[in-house]
């Protein structure tokens, strides 16, 4: 049995290496002046996520075998920070896209699992009764700055104010710096859960607009826990954006997130289902019917003997 995404590693990074396929499986050719060409084998089934740095290069063969095992591959920056291109696998059912396009575009579900996701990251009830997103995004924006103010205060960094200006980016102080930093590597992990999962990234039930809605929707609800407290404990560090990788990194072996995201989209999305029952074997693709719902595919479905 091949172990489920939320069981599986949550990544690996790799650059200036090559990814080869051989007789045994897939490889990382690791070569030095020291030591020359040295070979090291890729655990494929049991990683959701390869991330491939600057360096790297993969053949057509080793990417197949990736796909084949429902593994998402990522071109990415240095230390994984930036995220430029994913390849999805081929193998993905439909079982969380379809109910997430459902409720996508069903304007009471799409309200309904907004504040779902409100009310996860602000507690039970911190969502009014018949509150629109207005007053949703309304009331997240006050609490965020009383998170912020009493950070600043526990750190006595004094006043703080939350920018970020790509254009000005070696002005902005400590904590903002490490902030946006630390937020790239949680967008890139909570892209990869997304894609592994088969959901499409670009529909956001909070954000809109972007191919990566959906993905700023679920890191949104592990912000407050994870990057947040990291920024501003960094903020007499000089090197803040480099220090909030390594500090991310090592969060996320305590804050154990891959199981986490998984389980929250499936909650998010189905709540009613229960997500704790064995999952159910690969199907053939079914066939669609307004009535049944599916029906299995690679079957006759004419009636009497046909022609």
């Amino acid at each position: 049995m091949l172990p489920r995404i939320a069981d599986s590693l949550s990544f690996l990074y790799l650059d200036i290496v090559r990814i080869v396929q051989d007789d045994t499986g897939v490889c990382a050719e690791v070569t030095t002046p020291q030591r020359g060409t040295e070979t090291v084998y890729l655990p494929t089934a049991a990683l959701s996520c390869v991330l491939l740095g600057p360096g790297t290069s993969i053949t057509a063969r080793a990417l197949s075998t990736l796909a084949r095992h429902g593994t998402t591959v990522l071109a990415t920056g240095s230390g994984g920070v930036r995220c430029y291109a994913a390849t999805v696998p081929e193998s993905l059912s439909t079982t969380w896209l379809e109910p997430q396009a459902r409720a996508w575009v069903d304007d009471t579900t799409r309200l309904a699992i907004a504040t779902a996701m409100y009310e996860q990251r602000f507690g039970h009830g911190s969502a009014p009764p018949e509150s629109g997103l207005a007053k949703l995004r309304g009331l997240e924006g006050q609490r965020i700055k009383a998170h912020y103010r009493l950070l600043a205060q526990q750190h006595r960094i004094g006043r703080f104010r939350r920018n970020y200006d790509p254009d000005s980016w070696d002005t902005q102080d400590p904590v903002n710096l490490a902030l946006s930093s630390a937020n790239t590597c949680l967008y890139g992990i909570v892209h990869a859960a997304v894609l592994s999962l088969g959901c499409s990234p670009a529909l956001g039930f909070v954000h809109s607009g972007n191919q990566q809605a959906f993905v700023y929707d679920i890191a949104d609800l592990y912000k407050a826990e994870l990057t947040i407290p990291l920024a501003f404990s960094l903020h007499s560090s000089p090197q803040p954006e480099a220090d909030a990788r390594r500090g991310f990194r090592d969060g996320l072996r305590l804050f154990r997130l891959l199981p986490r995201i998984v389980t929250d989209i499936q909650r998010l999305l189905a709540p009613e289902q229960d997500i704790t029952a064995p999952e159910p074997e690969e199907q053939l693709v079914d066939l669609w019917d307004p009535i049944s719902g599916a029906l299995p595919g690679g079957v006759n479905y004419a009636d009497g003997e046909g022609l």
